[in-house]
This record gives C-alpha cells, structure tokens and sequence, in this order.
C-alpha cells in the first residue's frame, strides 16, 4: 500500500513547502483521504484514475479542494465522484457548499455520459470496499462528527485518525487489529496552545505523549496535519518526546507498507 501526504502550500521560490494548510492523503493514487489540497495538487495520473475520496468530516481544511477537483473533471468523466462519507458530511456538503450558492449542487449534474458525483454514505463500524481496499470507519474526537480510518489491502493494514483530541477511536481499532503496519496521527498545536487544542478537538505533543500511553503499538507512527504557524514548534516538542517510531510525515514522500 502506497500512502502519499500532498502539499498544500508553497515556498518563495515555488517548490512544495512542509507546511500543511490543508489535509489530503492519496492512497495507491487511485483513493484519497480528505481532500483538502486534491485540486490543487492531483498529478494527471491522479485526474485519470482517482474517482473515490473518503472524508473523514467536513471541515474546510479537508474539503476545500472537492468541488473544484469536480469542477476540473466535470466535462470529461466517464463515471461519477465517488464521495464516502458519514450521513451527517453529506448533509454538510449538500447545505453548505453543493447548494447552487456556493458551488453547483454536482449530485444533480450529469454531463451527457454519467453523473458528475455519487454519495455513498457509510456508518461507524461499517466496513466498505473500493477495489482491493477495505476501509472501516472509527470514531474521533473532534466536536463534529468525524472519523479515523483503517485501511486494508488483504497484505499491510494502517490507521488514519484524521482530526481529533484523543486516540480513544484509535485505542479500540488496534485491539482488533494488532498487526497493525503503520498509524497516521495528528497533532495540530504546540504545547504552549493546549487550552485552544483542547477546546478545538486537537492534539498538543504533550497530549500526544499521554494518549500514546493507552495504545499499545510498535509499528511507525507518523504525524500529519500540523498546523502551517506552528509547524517548527510542534516538530521540536515532537522530536523531545524520543519516541523511536515516531516520524514526521513529509509532504510529497511516498510510504509504502
């Protein structure tokens, strides 16, 4: 299984900076997982194949580039947008932002060969496939209905906790998979911010340093969704804490499992 972080912001000189404004990881090059930065980012191969996005809730930093990676494609697909998403995010993307004022209501379109986008809404606990990927959705702690992902191909198995204060969800997902090949994990603010990580639903590497003491894994862990302000800060406090299968994800590499 290949996992791709994308970027989501530049450098002065142009080139991909680590600093993540918005969140979207590509699995394969044919799923993506949020898709915070898919317009602006997808590679051709991306626009030609990927037809599936997973959204782990919808917060504009793991949205934003949805409609417009529709918009793209809109007059040459030959098969619909595949959105998988809980209930309660279909019903967000449909009030706020496919309502025909914001963005065209793309569910409605068709462009003469197939329809321009699908639900396929899927619950909690639900296991759901897309090709040779098995996903289950787990609970997060994010004040919004929100989920984490596991993701199997029948070989390697990881998580993805998208946005949320706690690895509670992420606690109950490895005791039911202990051969767990990699966890991707956020951690937003800096310590010295707790008090707006906490009331906002996100990880301090403090906090981070406490959940990690509830999960029992030895498989790598990497960090993702670091807010761009703080990124310095976060990585330093991440790189104290001395945890030896903890990394950074850097935008742009490609981790296979």
């Amino acid at each position: 299984m290949k996992v791709q972080l994308m970027p989501t912001s530049f450098n002065p000189d142009g080139t991909a900076s680590q600093r993540q404004h918005l969140s979207c990881l590509i699995i394969d090059d044919r799923v993506a997982v949020d898709a915070g930065s898919l317009a602006m980012a997808a590679t051709d191969r991306h626009r030609s194949e990927l037809r599936d996005i997973v959204l782990t809730h919808a917060h504009l930093d793991h949205i934003a580039g949805l409609p417009l990676f529709i918009d793209d494609l809109f007059a040459t697909l030959e098969s619909p947008i595949r959105i998988h998403a809980l209930k309660s995010v279909i019903d967000v993307l449909e009030r706020d932002v496919f309502n025909w004022s914001v963005f065209p209501r793309f569910s409605e379109l068709n462009n003469g060969r197939t329809a321009a986008m699908e639900y396929r809404p899927v619950d909690i606990g639900e296991d759901f496939s897309i090709g040779d990927l098995t996903f289950q959705m787990f609970e997060a702690n994010h004040g919004v209905p929100s989920a984490g992902l596991v993701i199997n191909n029948g070989n390697s198995t990881i998580a993805v906790t998208g946005d949320t204060g706690d690895l509670e969800g992420l606690e109950n997902v490895l005791l039911d998979e202990p051969s767990m090949n990699a966890v991707f994990i956020e951690c937003a603010f800096p310590d010295e911010l707790s008090a707006i990580a906490e009331n906002s639903h996100h990880m301090t590497p403090s906090k981070l340093a406490s959940e990690l003491g509830r999960v029992s894994t030895e498989c790598p862990i990497y960090i993702f969704n670091i807010k761009a302000n703080y990124r310095d800060q976060v990585v330093c406090q991440l790189e104290a804490l001395a945890v030896p299968q903890l990394e950074v994800a850097e935008i742009g590499a490609v981790y296979s499992f």
